[in-house]
This record gives structure tokens, sequence and C-alpha cells, in this order.
């Protein structure tokens, strides 16, 4: 079959003979049937799949069919039936996958077009596909007694056959789950993958248990080597896990070599074992004398052995040594390849590992640069706060450096201060010996000589301030050269320059210390602010760590709260359809209620009008089309709920009036429109039970529809047009005193009905005894009890309308009011004429009866009437009236009470029939064999005749109800357009 589809590019010759086998009546060959279609769809030709999706309903149908059968191969094939459909389907969405599942990492990533919503589609399909699967893995188990070698019989290995192109399916699928969910993980939150976590592991541990089971049977050890997958499952949440992945890789032996194709090794050995076994025979009969036997011919030339045959034994050595070498190095190649696939998949895994490496140093790349800009900013600050600290320093050292100048410089001038001192000292010596004689002055000028040497070589080391000082000395002692009366103003100007420098020093010493403390103050301030820029390094840290901190808390408080909120919006989800499905369940009770009562046999003497009808219709088609709204809104929101079970109780309650008021309404129609409406009521019930039905199924919740219901009731409301009854031919000037006329000539002919009662129940006491006395007296004393609550309906009809007219005409006068509500009026027209009717035709009835010459059923009937006609009026009455009347109760405990009568004249009727019937029994006792033969063939007879009877009166009965509807309007006189 395989080669077949390669050789048509096709399948249709395989399905034009797989259409005339018997699949559907055969289980096993079904089976089979599974099997090599499974096979084809793996290693046939590509265009199978198109040839086969064809026929996908037939399989389905197939499927359902076999599901019934629930011992043997039936669920078998069902399951398997479904797992064809799925992988087909499979097929058809991703054409990029081939039929056996073998592809390329590449492949797998273009089949998702590096689109992540692609990928979560893919993985779930996916599922589905390896959920069929295991489905039918498992149910192959389920099926086989696994206490006996079941896999050595030929039942067995007919049910565990298919299972190899399953695992063959199932290694695929796994691999490519296990990369995708990786995948996944890398491009999407770890919360939105929950699900796919959970069925993942689920299904890896039924795959996981089906190929340890699977490997432990004899029969898939000599056909196929199954992989075993690893302890654990992979754990997704950690990426550098895709790494430590080794794909399955299930290994099929080479089969066995057809004979045309074996050596011819084995044909020359079984060639040689048959002549040693020959010569050993040979031997035994003629002898082993190699050297003097005759007939060995072995020894031919001096030889033992002919060298062709040693030649040929070499080289068949040598075969078998190269064919064992031969076969010793396939099955190194084989290993080998395992291994070098292996350890692709391993390189494969790195390289996604890498990749994915990749895309976190982007990510954390990204991460750094945002946190270096942050840092820039930070530097920057902190660079501010650098340059104005050097900038303080650079002012404290400049203070320093001035402070040290003027230290310096104070030194020098202590320094000149003391060279003054000791030349003021020498100077004064200089005087003193001056005046003590002249004749030193030589010496004296000499030493001065000295002293000036000496200051000139000072004042050279001295800065420019002291220049003039130096020349001023100079010149002192040029003048004290002069002459000794300068020196002593020499002495006296040095005595003033000595005060001047003391003066000066005092200064520069206050100036000093004033440096010294602006100096110090300098110091403190710039410790204080080294002191505060440590601290505002240390908060800003302290600050960082504590936003960091709380930014974590916060991110692990927002994904807990979105979690919680998810999971709580899954709660409130499948809280509000158990709300939906517990309110449709509720509902669909409901229409089945009303639609077991349609048969109810208590049900059929109930009657109703075709104006109630249309007016529990009209109200249905409305509830429908606000139900239909709300629907709609349910589907695009699923939180609406709230709208739609409000509008799914009103339904169930309108639809199942609707229902009950047609039946009533059928039974007081003619044949022909009865049973049509009887029928379309009982297919709208059906319809709205569907309706339901599927709106308790969470996967044809989307499906449903209600247009079908509002269809039927369309028709039913069309069949009630035809059945309304049509207007009285009066002027509506005069429908308010019709009113009146009808209301008082009812009220009359209860009182003459009563009358006439009681004229016959005292003839009949007067006449009759014994048994006839008593059954007459029950039931013209019923009777009476009857005209009494009919009595008492009218008068709180009365009542009832006079309150409706008052309250509803406003400043209309009551003839305005009863012409504006013309069909209400003619309606309470009709009821009246009817009760009064049904009075007067049960008394006659019942003078009959009591006379003899009428029957107990004719009674019956005429109470009956009596009791429709008294809730026709009854019903016309409470249309527009307030449902809090007092009347109104007051008209409904009377229509209660005619109810409780007529049960009473119906209850007294038969239980008189019965005590007559009792009296009229026949005496058998002087009747002979012959005639009791002859009375019963005279039974027969009559029992024949009437029930032929019976057949015509109900076909009699159909006519003239169709015909009373029909020329309803001539009878009575009502307009054929009449408005409501």
């Amino acid at each position: 079959c395989i080669l077949g589809t390669h050789h048509e590019k096709g399948a249709q010759t395989f399905w034009s003979v797989v259409n005339r086998l018997p699949l559907s009546g055969n289980a096993v060959l079904c089976w089979k049937f599974c099997h090599v279609f499974h096979k084809l769809l793996r290693d046939g030709h590509s265009n199978v799949l198109k040839d086969s999706v064809r026929y996908k309903n037939e399989l389905s149908d197939m499927s359902r069919m076999w599901g019934h059968l629930s011992e043997g191969y039936g669920q078998l094939c069902s399951i398997y039936l479904k797992l064809l459909r799925t992988k087909m389907e499979f097929h058809t969405k991703n054409p990029r996958f081939p039929g056996n599942l073998q592809m390329s990492d590449r492949q797998l990533d273009e089949a998702g077009e590096n689109d992540v919503n692609n990928f979560f589609q893919l993985t779930v399909e996916m599922f589905d596909y390896l959920e069929c699967e295991l489905n039918l893995f498992q149910t192959v188990f389920s099926s086989l007694d696994m206490s006996r070698s079941v896999s050595v019989t030929a039942a067995g290995q007919c049910r565990l056959a298919p299972l190899i192109q399953v695992i063959l399916d199932c290694s695929h699928l796994y691999d490519y789950t296990v990369k995708l969910l990786f995948k996944l993980h890398s491009c999407l939150p770890a919360d939105t993958l929950q699900g796919h976590r959970d069925r993942f592991l689920e299904q890896f541990r039924k795959l996981k248990d089906l190929f340890y089971r699977s490997s432990n049977l004899q029969y898939f050890k000599r056909l196929i080597q199954i992989p075993q997958l690893p302890e654990n499952p992979p754990n997704f949440l950690r990426a550098s896990a895709l790494s430590e992945h080794i794909s399955p890789v299930v290994v099929i032996p080479a089969e066995a070599s057809s004979p045309d194709s074996e050596p011819i090794t084995d044909l020359v050995e079984m060639d040689t074992a048959s002549q040693s076994l020959f010569d050993n025979k040979f031997d035994d009969i003629f002898g082993s004398s190699f050297s003097s036997d005759p007939f060995n011919f072995n020894s031919q030339n001096g030889m033992n052995k002919d060298d062709k045959d040693r030649l040929i034994e070499q080289l068949y050595g040598e075969i078998a040594a190269l064919k064992e070498e031969l076969e010793n190095f396939k099955a190194e190649s084989a290993r080998g390849a395992v291994q070098l696939r292996g350890r692709a998949s391993e390189l494969e895994a790195e390289l996604a590992e890498q990749r994915h490496l990749k895309q976190q140093a982007q990510d954390e790349s990204e991460f750094l640069r945002a946190e270096l800009e942050e840092l820039k900013k930070q530097r920057e600050d902190t660079e501010k706060a650098q340059r104005s600290l050097t900038e303080i320093e650079r002012r404290a050292q400049a203070n320093e450096q001035r402070y040290s100048k003027l230290k310096e410089k104070y030194s020098e001038l202590v320094q000149n201060h003391a060279d003054l001192l000791r030349k003021n000292a020498e100077v004064t010596k200089q005087v003193t010996a001056a005046r003590q004689a002249q004749g030193d002055v030589e010496r004296e000028k000499k030493e001065l000589e000295d002293s000036f040497q000496r200051v000139s070589e000072q004042a050279q080391r001295k800065s420019q301030e002291q220049a003039e000082v130096l020349d001023t000395l100079k010149r002192e002692l040029a003048a004290s050269r002069q002459e000794l009366q300068v020196l002593q103003g020499t002495l006296e100007s040095s005595t003033q320059a000595g005060a001047e420098q003391s003066t000066r020093i005092a200064s520069l010493e206050q100036e000093r210390d004033s440096l010294s403390r602006a100096a110090e103050q300098h110091g403190e301030e710039m410790a204080a602010l080294r002191a505060e820029l440590q601290q505002l390094r240390d908060t800003l840290s302290r600050e960082q760590e504590s936003s960091k901190m709380e930014l974590e808390t916060l991110q692990t408080q927002l994904r807990d709260k979105e979690s919680g909120e998810r999971a709580l919006q899954r709660r409130l989800a499948e809280e509000q359809f158990a709300l939906l499905q517990g309110t449709a369940r509720e509902a669909e009770r409901m229409v089945q209620d009303a639609l077991g009562r349609l048969e109810d046999p208590a049900h059929i003497g109930c009657t109703g009008s075709a104006d109630c009808l249309l007016s529990r219709t009209l109200a249905a088609s409305e509830c429908v089309e606000r139900l239909r709204d709300a629907h709609s809104k349910y589907l695009s929101n699923r939180a609406a709920v709230g709208s739609l079970l409000p509008c799914l109780a009103l339904f169930a309650h309108l639809v199942s009036d609707t229902l009950l008021q047609g039946s009533a309404t059928s039974h007081m129609a003619p044949m022909e429109p009865a049973d049509r409406l009887l029928e379309m009521c009982k297919q709208c019930g059906s319809e709205a039970v569907s309706y339901l039905s599927a709106l308790q199924d969470p996967g044809m919740v989307e499906g449903a529809d209600c247009s079908l219901v509002m269809t039927c009731l369309g028709r039913i409301s069309a069949i009630g047009e035809e059945l309304r009854p049509r207007g009285l031919d009066v002027k509506q000037e005069e429908l308010g005193d019709l009113v009146d006329k009808e209301m008082a000539a009812t009220a009359a002919a209860i009182e003459t009905a009563a009358a006439r009662i009681e004229e016959m129940l005292s003839k009949a006491r007067a006449g009759d005894t014994g048994v006839k006395l008593e059954v007459n007296e029950r039931i013209l004393g019923s009777c009476t009890g009857l005209m009494q609550a009919i009595h008492v309906l009218v008068l709180a009809s009365k009542d009832l309308q006079r309150e409706i007219v008052e309250s509803g005409r406003g400043v209309a006068s009551p003839k305005e009011f009863y012409a504006k509500n013309s069909r209400w009026t003619e309606g309470l027209i009709s009821a009246s004429k009817a009760v009064g009717w049904g009075a007067t035709v049960m008394v006659d009835a019942a003078d009959l009866v009591v006379q003899g010459k009428g029957t107990f059923e004719e009674l019956m009937v005429c109470s009956r009437e009596i009791a429709a006609s008294t809730a026709q009026l009854v019903a016309a009455s409470k249309v527009k009236a307030d449902k809090d009347s007092a009347n109104l109760c007051k008209l409904q405990q009377a229509s209660r009470g005619v109810n409780q009568a007529t049960a009473g004249v119906v209850a007294s009727t038969k239980a008189g029939k019965s005590q007559v019937e009792e009296k009229d029994s026949m005496d058998f006792s002087s009747m002979t064999l012959t005639q009791i033969k002859r009375q019963e063939m005279d039974s027969q007879v009559r029992v024949l005749e009437l029930e032929n009877q019976l057949q015509k009166e109900r076909q009699k009965l159909g006519e003239l109800r169709k015909k009373h509807y029909e020329l309803a309007g001539v009878a009575e006189g009502w307009e054929e357009d009449g408005e409501w």
C-alpha cells in the first residue's frame, strides 16, 4: 500500500478498496484498517492526507458507532479512529510537519514563524495530539490480561502491533513539546504557562509509565528499541535545563533479509553438512578404511582432499570472517550514528542554551545600561559635591598658604626686630664710646664700618620692605661718620623705627591670630562638610538598598496579587458558569414538566381561549428576544451572567405557560388545527429543552441558538390567529348596554334554572321512592349547589367589572369604556351567553334524567360545559383587573366554588348511575346455556356497534368543533376584524 501511494502519488486506489470493506460490521477488520491507514499517513506519499481528508466525517461516524460497543475491539476502534482524525486535523493545520513527524530544530522554529502566539497554539495542539496517542496506548494495555504472556499470542500481537506507530509518534511529540515549552518560558511569564506545565507533567508521567511497561514485553524487544524517559521531568523555570534534555530516540533494528538476498554461504554449509552426514552413513555401511577402500575417491593422486575444496573452504572462511567484520562494522556504525545523533541533539540543546544565554546577556546588558545611566547621574551629582568640596579644600589650602606666608613674614620681622635691637645696642655703645673719648673715634669708626658691613650683608637677605630701613641705617652711619651729633638723631630715629616695628609686629600678631581663628573655622567647616558628605553618601546607599528591597517586595506582592486575581477570576468564572448551569437545569426541568403535563390525562379537561394563547405567545417571543441579547452579551463578556439568569427563568416560565395554554386551547379547537397546535407545542418544548441543554455544556454554550424556539412560537401564534373568534356585529355604542343585558339575562337564566330544579326536586319527592328517589335527590341537590355557586360567580363578576370600568374609564362614560375595549367587552358577552345557555341545557338534562328519559352522561357533559363557560367568564373578567383587587379574590373564590360544585354534580351523577346499574343487573339463575350464549353474541354485536358509533361520534365531534369555530361569527354575530 505504501509503495502504491508513492507510485500513483495519492491514495485513491486505497480508498476505493476500503470503501468496499465491511468496516462497520467487523471490529477486527476495522482495527487492522486503522493500523494500515496510520502507517500510510506516516510513511506514504504526502498526498495521502489530501485524499483522506474528505473521509474524515465518515471516520467520525464510525468512531461513534464503535464507541457503543463496550467489549472486544469496539472501544479500541473508536479511540483509534479518533486518533487518526486528530492526526489528520493536526497535519492539515500544520502542513510543515511531515507524516512521520521527523523535523530538525530549525524546521521547528520555522513552523512557529518566530511568533510566540503560534508557538503557544502549536503547543496546545501537540498536547491534544499526544493525549489521543496516550489514550489509545492506555486502552490497549487495559484490554490485555497482563498476568499472562499476551505478547506471544496472536490475539495479543494483533492489539500490540499498532503501538509501534504510536511509540514513534509519542517520542517526537514529547521532544518537540519540551523544546517549545523552553522557548515559551524564555518569552512569557511563568504564571502564564502554569496550565502548560501541569498538562505536560500529567502526560510525562503517563508516557514514562507506558514506555516502561512496553519495554518489558517480549513482543517489542525484537521489533523496536523503546527509549526511557528521565527520572524527573525537565525544569522549565531554569533555562539551562534545556542542555540536559536528551531527545528520545526509537531504534528499529534492520529487518531480516529475504531468501533471495541471503549469501550463498548458508547453502554451501548446508551442502557440506549433508555431505559429511552422507560420508558417515557410507562409512558405517562399507567400512572406514581410506587406504584400501576402492570407493574412497578422496585420496586420488596421493592427496587426502582436493586443493580446490581446500581453496573453497578457505574462501568460505574468509567470507564468514568478512561477514562478521561487516556485521561488527554495521553495529559500530549504528552505535556511532546513535551517538552522533545524541551528540547532535546535545549540541543543538547547547546551541539553544547559548542562544538563551545570549538573550539573557542582552537583557542583562540592557539592565546594566539602565543602571549605568543611573550611576552616571549619581556620579554627576557626586562630582558636583566633590567640586564643591574641592573648592572648599582649595580655599582652605589657600588660607593655609597665606597663613604660612604670614608666619614666615612674622618670623622675618621678629628676626629683623632682634637685629635692630642689637644694632640699637651697638649704636648706644658707640654713642657712649664717642662721648667718652674723641680719641676712640677711629676705632669706633672701624667698628661701625664692620657693623655696617654686617648690616649690609644682612640687608641683602632682607625683603624689599626693609630696604628703606637699611638705607636709613646707612645714612645714619654715614652721618655718624660726619659728626657725632647726628648719631644722637640716628639713635632717636632708630628708637622710633623700633617702636614702629613693634607696633607693626603687634598688628601682624593680631592678624595672625585672626587668620589662625579663620583657618580653624575653615577647618571645622571642612570637617563638618566632610562629615555631612559621608553622611549623605551613607544615607544615599541606605536609601538605595531600602528602595531596592521595597521594590522587590512590591514586585513580589504584585505577582502574588496578580496570581490571586487570576485565581479569583477563574473561580468566579467557574462559579458563574455553575450558576448558569443550575439555572438552565431548573429551567429545563420546568419545560420538561410542562411537556409531561401535555400528556397528563388530568390536563385533558382544561380548556383555554386563542386570545389568551396569543398574549402568552407574544410575551414569550419578547422574552426570547431579550434572552438572545443577554446571551450575546454573555458570550462577549463572561462576567455578564447576571443579565442572562433572569431571562432564563422568565423564558422557562413563559414557554411552559405557552405550552400549557396551547394544549388547553387545542381541547376546544377543531381536530386538524388542534393536532397541528399540539404538535407545534411539543416541538417548541423540545427546541427549548435542546437550547437549555446546550447552555449546560461548556463546549456548546457559544453555539446555543434560540432561533428555533422563536420560529416555533411564531407558528403557534399563527395557529392561534386562525383560532381567534371574530367580533360581534354590534355597534360599539351598544356594547355597554349589551353587556348589562347579557349579564342580567345570565342571572335570570340561573334563577330560572334554580327554580326549575327545586320544582323537579319536589316532584321527585312526591312521586319516587327507594333508590330512584335517593339518586334523584342527590343529583338535583348537587345541581342546586352548582346553580348557587354560579349565581355567586355572576355577582362577583359584576362587581369586578364595575370596579374595572370605574378604575379604567377616567373621565369617559362606561359605554365609551366598553366601546374602547371592544374585544374585552365581546369576550364578556360571549362568556355570559355561554353560562346562561349551559345552565338551561343542564336543567333540561337533569329533568330528563329524573324522568328516566335522559342519560347520566349528558348530565355530566352539561356540568363540565358549565364549568368551562364559567372559566371563560372568569378569564374574561380578570384580564383587566388589578392583581391586588379584593373583588378579584372574591371572583377566584367563586370560581373555585363552581369547580367544586361541578365536581359534586359529576360525582353524584356517577354514583347514581352505578346504583341504577347495580339495580338493573341481569339475573342468570333461570337462563339456559343456549340463552346465555345467545345473550353473549348479542352483547358482542352491541359492543361492536357501540365502538363504531363511538368512532363516528368522535369524528362528528371534531367536525362540530371545526364548524363551531368557522361559524362562530354567524351564530353569535361576531365581527371578522375585531381589535383587542
